[in-house]
């Protein structure tokens, strides 16, 4: 217990110190806006941490190993290739790599647990995601130091690019998984949502190897705001949610259908556990588009321009807000709203990716 105490404070002290003594050393390349997003961010970690002692355990890991990968490089982005730890473990590509590699691996465990039932293999699943994720974020962060090492000018936080952002997805929607697994103390539905994740790194891995996308480019003129640092991950909140509601209204209408029905949780649990997600997918997206109308605005002269991009998050929204007015004015229930939930992703995938696949505008910046 007196450990226990030790750590949870040692972990808001670090949450505190660490925007502090950016500020301090940094301030000068960071206006008003940028130095309230990495103050709140720190505050935000410690209110996740409050409740959720294993997130507080991911933090430090991610930390210490990306603080131990800076060492490493020395100030040299040609040290990836001569340190043996950093070449394949702790440089940026090497740790996202580790990351794809795991979440597949976690997704046959699950299906394994789903079937066998043994606390091992639930427990093993889970750890692996854990580790995939702690892998998945450390790439992120080591990324973003490579940026700087390249160029001041290229320096930016990795969320700017499809390969950045799937990466974001997963991790995302790893760690919203993670927190339902926890809280419920049910694994079975890892089987489902590990589907999304994986599906995800297949995207990534076929990305790198065919288009070399784990290059680091430097942002386009329309990037280059602190509204990306607030916008990007709260719309991933968004997107991650709702694709862990799709894969909970699968297993929805699998149960329904009598199929694996003794595997997996009630109907009832599945349904409420698919509305808290598209409500905290929904609350999410909807800040996200706020701050993108006001980010369009201060970038491109107007809030809304009919975009295809802005006009797809407004048939996303328009979807979701549909889905909870039956479910909590109309009280419906039941398989029609798990078949809408399942459309939903296909919708919002569009929105994400089909856009910059086969339309143009203002977002193109985004496109393969």
């Amino acid at each position: 217990m007196v450990f226990k105490q030790l750590f949870n404070y040692l972990f808001i002290f670090l949450m505190l110190m660490l925007p502090t003594v950016s500020l301090f050393k940094f301030h000068q390349y960071m206006d008003i806006y940028e130095m309230f997003i990495l103050i709140g961010t720190g505050i935000t970690f410690i209110v996740i941490g409050k409740n959720w002692q294993n997130f507080r355990y991911l933090v430090l890991i991610v930390l210490i190993l990306s603080f131990f990968s800076i060492f490493l490089y020395e100030g040299n982005l040609f040290s990836g290739e001569k340190q043996f730890v950093l070449k394949y473990f702790l440089s940026s590509q090497s740790a996202i790599m580790w990351m794809c590699s795991l979440y597949p691996l976690s997704l046959l465990i699950y299906w394994l647990y789903l079937f066998k039932r043994h606390s091992f293999f639930g427990n093993f699943a889970s750890q692996l995601t854990w580790i995939a994720t702690a892998m998945g974020f450390i790439g992120l962060l080591v990324r973003w130091f490579e940026s700087y090492l390249i160029s001041i000018d290229v320096g930016h936080i990795p969320i700017s690019n499809l390969y950045e952002v799937f990466v974001l997805f997963c991790l995302v929607t790893a760690l919203l998984h993670l927190y339902y697994e926890e809280k419920m103390n049910r694994k079975e539905l890892g089987a489902f949502v590990l589907i999304v994740i994986s599906v995800a790194v297949g995207f990534i891995l076929w990305y790198t190897f065919s288009k070399g996308a784990d290059a680091i480019q430097p942002l386009v003129p329309a990037l280059q705001s602190y509204w990306m640092k607030i916008h990007v991950p709260a719309n991933f909140v968004g997107y991650g949610a709702f694709a862990i509601a799709a894969m909970i209204s699968v297993a929805y209408l699998l149960v329904n259908k009598g199929i694996l029905k003794s595997r997996l949780p009630s109907l009832i649990i599945l349904d409420d556990l698919t509305y808290k997600a598209i409500a905290i997918g929904f609350i999410f997206f909807t800040i996200a588009t706020i701050l993108g109308a006001v980010w369009a605005a201060e970038a491109w002269g107007g809030y809304w321009s009919w975009d295809p991009k802005e006009t797809w998050a407004l048939i996303v929204w328009l979807n979701y807000a549909g889905w909870l007015h039956l479910r909590l004015v109309k009280g419906l229930r039941g398989p029609m709203l798990a078949w809408w939930s399942v459309t939903g992703l296909l919708i919002t995938t569009f929105a994400f990716l089909g856009v910059n696949l086969f339309l143009s505008g203002l977002h193109s910046y985004g496109e393969l």
